[in-house]
C-alpha cells in the first residue's frame, strides 16, 4: 500500500506533511470526485471485505469504487498516513418507511481531531446526500455545501447528520413519480455516538448487507460518483446526471433507461468502472433513492 499511489488515483497534487484543514477538505473532495460509491461486486459474484489490502487493490490499482467500509477504511488508513489524529465511529442509517434508524451500526465514518477541533469525515455515503467536505462537529449549525445543507444535532446521547435539499426537477415526466426520486425537503442520514469502532464491529453487518435477500444492496445494483457539477448515478439500468441549481432552489434531473448492451459502456464512460467478472444489474423494490 502506497500513499502516492492513492495521491495519483485522486489527483493530489499538494503538500501532504502537514495535516490541517485545507488539506483535508481537498482530499476529501477529491476522493467522492474520483472513488464511485458502488455496490457492484455483490452483483458481480465478488464478496466485499474489510481486509485494507485488498480494498486498496480495488480501488487504486483497479480503479474501482467501494460502499462505505471500504471508502471509508481507505480513508481512515490515509488520514493515519498523513498524521491526521482520528476516530472511526459506526452509524445507523435512518430508515423512511420506519420512521426511525435502524438497530445495528451499518454505516462507518470517520472523526478528524485538528488543533483540538472534531470534524466529521465521510466519503462514501453516495448520491445526493454525498458530503463534498468535512462538517464541523458543532450541534444546530447550518453547513452549505453543493449537495444541500447539512447539520449535526447533537441531544447528550448522540449526534444526528440531517440534511436539507432542494426541489427535483425532472426532464422527462415519464420519470416524475419515480420511486428513486427523494422528494423529502429535510431528511435524516444517520445517527452516531462517539464510540470509537475498529473494523471487527462491522463484520457481521457487512455480511448480511451483501447476503440477506431484503438487503437494499442485494435488491439494488448502485454506483454513484460525485462531479463539478452535480452527481451521476447508474442504479439498476436507470442512469441519472443530477444538476445542482441552487439558485434557483431546486436540482435538475435528467433519467434514462440503459439497454443490457450498454451497461458496461456507461460504467467506463461515466464512472471509470471497469469489471472483470459478468455484471448482473439489479433494481427490485428496495429502500433506496438517490
Amino acid at each position: 500500500m502506497d500513499l502516492r499511489g492513492y495521491f495519483n488515483r485522486i489527483g493530489f497534487t499538494g503538500q501532504y506533511d502537514k495535516p490541517d484543514l485545507d488539506t483535508l477538505r481537498t482530499i476529501h473532495k477529491l476522493h467522492v470526485m474520483t472513488i464511485p460509491f458502488e455496490n457492484l461486486s455483490i452483483h458481480c459474484g465478488e464478496k466485499n471485505t474489510t481486509d485494507l489490502h485488498i480494498i486498496y487493490d480495488k480501488l487504486i490499482k483497479s480503479n474501482r469504487g467501494g460502499w462505505c467500509c471500504e471508502n471509508n477504511l481507505l480513508f481512515s488508513w490515509v488520514l493515519k498516513e498523513m498524521g491526521y489524529k482520528y476516530t472511526t465511529l459506526g452509524s445507523k442509517v435512518f430508515n423512511k418507511f420506519q420512521n426511525d434508524f435502524h438497530n445495528v451500526d451499518s454505516h462507518l465514518i470517520n472523526l478528524v481531531d485538528i488543533d483540538g477541533k472534531p470534524y466529521i469525515t465521510d466519503v462514501s455515503y453516495g448520491v445526493s446526500c454525498q458530503l463534498w467536505y468535512p462538517l464541523e462537529m458543532v450541534s444546530g449549525k447550518d453547513q452549505p455545501q453543493p449537495p444541500g445543507v447539512f447539520r449535526l444535532l447533537n441531544d447528550g446521547m448522540r449526534w444526528v447528520l440531517e440534511k436539507t435539499s432542494r426541489k427535483p426537477v425532472v426532464k422527462d415526466k415519464a420519470y416524475a413519480n419515480s420511486s428513486l426520486l427523494d422528494h423529502r425537503l429535510t431528511k435524516k442520514m444517520y445517527c452516531f455516538p462517539l464510540t470509537p469502532r475498529n473494523k471487527e464491529h462491522f463484520v457481521e453487518t457487512l455480511d448480511c448487507l451483501q447476503t440477506s435477500p431484503d438487503s437494499r444492496f442485494v435488491l439494488k445494483s448502485i454506483c454513484s460518483l460525485q462531479t463539478p457539477t452535480g452527481f451521476r448515478a447508474l442504479i439498476g439500468w436507470t442512469y441519472s446526471e443530477i444538476t445542482y441549481n441552487p439558485e434557483e432552489d431546486s436540482d435538475f434531473v435528467d433519467m434514462k433507461e440503459i439497454p443490457d448492451c450498454e451497461i458496461e459502456a456507461v460504467l467506463r464512460e461515466k464512472f471509470n468502472v471497469v469489471l472483470v467478472n459478468k455484471f448482473t444489474p439489479k433494481n427490485n423494490k428496495a429502500n433506496y433513492c438517490m
